[in-house]
């Protein structure tokens, strides 16, 4: 029926003539008059088009109408073939009842707009993936490969002191990953990987197939109405390759963690297909557009398809998680074999398949998981892809599958041990970033964007560790119902610039949890009184506001202070309940002597000590109580470490723990800086109370005379507070090349000590522990001397009859305060 077409020569772009009547009968094979109706009709419509298409088109005219009668000859003779079918189906539907044509048009309506329906949605969905690139992450993040890694808290020697992450990860390059850790990821994961664009599309026949029918049909009885969050999903195998595994992981977090939440899904996909469902779909369908687009990126920015590849294999090797709180194939390899990944050669394929084997659920296939077998079985599946790729031999996979599962034990040697035990340094240094630069959060240190260089020297830390663990120790021999919850913490500063050398914030184990890595911070956090540990303040106040000396007569004797709970007022007394009269101020310090320090307060005024203790670095609140004399204010322990640094130097710090702070290869500037060095106005004042607190080791009945050894030259203060709650101990090597000691000893809950549990009994021995150890034993500093004519004042008051104190008159070591 097609009759004869005539192709002549257009020139190209060029408008064709215009059709007679004649030729375009020709061109659809029609007669003028007659013929099959439909297939003039549709052969005109196409001959049309095609005559329009050849006035824009590109290519020669004699091309389209070749195309054009090709076209027309296989929609006429379709045509043809499918008529007498429709005229046959015609006639029944005519015959049809009328309610029964009603009833088969609804159907054929319906039926068209669920195609017209899926068309558009298959069309908006091909739009999104493969056309739509608005609304795109930063490529640049991905390229630089900005996560989370390992950040380091070094020690003033540069000695790592703990590893600070929110995800513990190593970087590995891909000319880093060993051959056998190449092949096990790819024969696991993605054996098409380096040859298609982002999406395997051969798998989708595989994703198919694993469509749970009865979850489906499920699903469509259940139309409209919601399902539970456990409810089974619909597809069971994903068919992710690598690349879509890294988009879920580095830019879909968000979206994967939703998927298993109990939050409802709204919109018209949840109604279908259900929540869980949705959510699942619509995470995979922006997992695949990203897979797409990202490679597409990297292909440009690194020149090849290759190189492309190469550099999404390394991100997801370093950023996948391994379990455990380990991301990445190197910190796992680490972790779960100790070894390094880079060590891996193809006698450890058995290895290298095991951590292959966990991207698939880290809760069942991790190494260390309890089901053995379970972990084996996925191991040697991934032995077996590996030798149909051509990776391993048929003897290599036997040997890998025979190798028994060996994990590396933890370790437990004492520079392992050192790392860990460092978490009041750790909290003060992550709370002292953001003050000193403030560009920077905890968060850098802990995603590894920045490394902390500290002043704490990891020897002293560990000194002062071991000796905290000690004297808690003693304590609890004396009270064993005390063993495991009595608490303590130390702090040691640098006296020239008041930088922490060593911080103990609590106890290791404390009611049978360790401490190693979070804790609360007794040092900076606890605010509690300083006992007799105030009264150095106290006597400073006298030199610098009143005519006093140490050796001005003071009267120890009784007297009584305000009282709102005594309205006759509240008498003092001291720890053993007498009165010596007219002593030496030297000695009224060295003995501790309450009565003498509430009447020097009441001599000099108290806003004079508060004046004097905020001079010296004391910020926390003081009451303007007399009895603040005796530390019945509050103060934190690091507060009173540096007003007794103050007095050892005479020159005012803020405390502080970091030294530097590195972004990669550059030094971070810090924005603010400590208000630098401020010289204490009057020498004369000063060199009384240093006198004064050496005297307090000197004098034969000060209250930490066990320290006078020879060649160990130090100064300090005992100090128990009310109902013996808290015992301190706080003291010196002297100058600005000695350092500062604190140590507290208390329960949290502020329960007594017991009875005679003062600052000389419980923590004068950690504070010794700690001089001997830091000066004698281990060397690591050389020990400062004091003054010859400090040293030689109390000397001549020693050697004076009239004056000196003998054992007799007052307490010896291990009494009060």
């Amino acid at each position: 029926m097609v009759g004869n077409f005539n192709f002549n020569e257009t020139p190209r772009h060029a408008a064709p003539p215009a059709a007679t009547k004649t030729e375009l009968n020709s061109r659809t094979g029609s007669a003028p008059a007659g013929g099959a109706p439909i297939t003039g009709h549709w052969s005109v419509v196409i001959a049309r088009a095609f005559m329009h298409i050849e006035t824009i088109g590109e290519f020669p005219a004699k091309w389209w109408r070749s195309l054009s009668a090709a076209v027309t000859r296989a929609v006429l003779v379709g045509l043809e073939r499918i008529e007498p079918f429709r005229r046959k189906i015609y006639g029944r539907f005519v015959a049809l009842p009328a309610s029964a044509r009603v009833t088969v048009l609804a159907v054929l309506a319906t039926l068209l707009s669920a195609f017209v329906f899926s068309a558009a949605v298959l069309a908006l969905t091909f739009h999104y993936i493969y056309l739509d690139r608005s609304n795109m992450p930063d490529i640049e993040t991905l390229v630089r490969f900005d996560c989370p890694t390992i950040g380091h808290l070094y020690d003033e020697q540069g000695v790592p002191l703990v590893e600070l992450s929110t995800e513990h990860r190593r970087i590995i390059r891909y000319d880093e990953m060993p051959p056998v850790v190449r092949d096990a990821i790819l024969a696991a994961e993605d054996k098409n990987f380096f040859s298609h664009g982002g999406i395997d599309y051969s798998s989708i026949p595989r994703v198919i197939e694993k469509i749970r029918l009865g979850a489906l049909l499920g699903r469509v009885a259940r139309i409209g109405r919601s399902d539970k969050a456990e409810s089974p999903l619909i597809a069971r195998q994903g068919g992710s390759t690598i690349t879509q595994q890294l988009m879920r992981a580095y830019y879909l977090r968000e979206l994967t963690e939703k998927e298993n939440g109990a939050q409802p899904e709204p919109g018209a996909l949840s109604f279908l297909v259900g929540s869980r469902n949705a959510k699942k779909l619509k995470r995979k369908l922006a997992e695949i557009r990203l897979s797409l687009w990202v490679e597409d990126e990297l292909t440009k920015r690194f020149g090849s398809k290759q190189r492309a590849k190469e550099e999404i294999l390394a991100r997801y090797a370093s950023f996948l998680y391994m379990g455990n709180n380990q991301y990445g194939f190197a910190t796992a390899a680490e972790y779960y074999f100790g070894r390094p990944l880079t060590g891996f050669t193809m006698a450890d394929a058995d290895k290298a398949a095991l951590l292959a084997g966990i991207a698939k659920s880290p809760r069942y296939y991790a190494p260390d998981c309890t089901d053995t077998q379970r972990i084996l079985r996925r191991r040697n599946l991934i032995l077996r892809l590996m030798e149909a790729r051509g990776s391993l031999s048929r003897e290599a996979v036997l040997a890998a599958e025979n190798a028994p599962l060996q994990l590396a034990k933890p370790r437990e040697d004492a520079a392992a041990s050192r790392v860990t035990q460092v978490p009041a340094v750790m909290e003060t240094a992550l709370n002292e970033l953001p003050v000193r630069y403030p560009g920077l959060k905890a968060e850098d240190a802990l995603q590894g964007k920045v490394q902390i260089y500290s002043t704490a020297d990891s020897r002293l830390q560990e000194i002062a560790n071991e000796a905290l663990e000690h004297g808690l120790a003693a304590y609890e021999k004396r009270h064993p119902k005390a063993r495991g919850i009595i608490q303590g913490s130390v702090v040691i500063l640098r006296n020239r610039d008041a930088a922490i050398l060593a911080e103990v914030g609590g106890r290791r184990w404390y009611g049978k949890r360790s401490a190693n890595y979070a804790d609360f911070n007794r040092v900076t956090r606890s605010i509690r009184q300083p006992g007799s540990t105030m009264k150095p303040i106290v006597y400073l106040a006298a030199f610098l506001h009143g005519p006093f000396n140490l050796d001005s007569m003071a009267p120890d004797e009784p007297i009584v202070v305000p009282d709102r709970d005594h309205p006759e007022g509240k008498a003092i007394s001291n720890y053993d309940g007498q009165f010596k009269g007219m002593i030496p101020l030297r000695v009224a310090l060295a003995e501790s002597r309450n009565a003498v320090a509430i009447w020097i307060t009441e001599q000099v005024g108290i806003s004079n000590v508060l004046r004097t203790a905020r001079e010296l670095g004391i910020q926390s609140q003081l009451q303007p109580w007399e009895t603040t004399a005796l530390g019945a204010s509050e103060v934190t322990l690091l507060e009173l470490a540096n007003a007794y640094r103050t007095i050892a130097t005479g020159v005012y710090n803020s405390p502080h723990l970091i030294r530097q702070v590195s972004r990669g290869a550059s030094v971070v500037n810090a924005v603010y800086e400590d208000r630098g060095a401020q010289q204490f106005v009057n020498a004369e004042a000063l060199a009384l109370i240093q006198e004064g607190l050496r005297g307090v080791v000197r004098l034969p009945s000060g209250t930490a005379h066990s320290l006078d050894w020879p060649g160990l030259p130090v100064m300090g203060k005992t100090g128990t507070t009310s109902q013996y709650r808290d015992a301190l101990f706080v003291g010196s090597t002297f100058g600005t090349e000695g350092m500062t000691i604190a140590v507290r000893i208390g329960f949290d809950d502020n329960r007594s000590l017991g009875a005679g549990e003062t600052g000389g009994r419980a923590a004068l021995p950690i504070f010794r522990e700690i001089v001997t150890k830091s000066y004698a034993g281990e060397r690591i500093r050389e020990v400062p001397k004091f003054p010859a004519e400090i040293e030689e004042s109390i000397t001549r008051f020693l050697q004076s009859p009239a004056d000196a104190p003998s054992e007799s008159m007052g307490l010896s070591d291990g009494q009060p305060d």
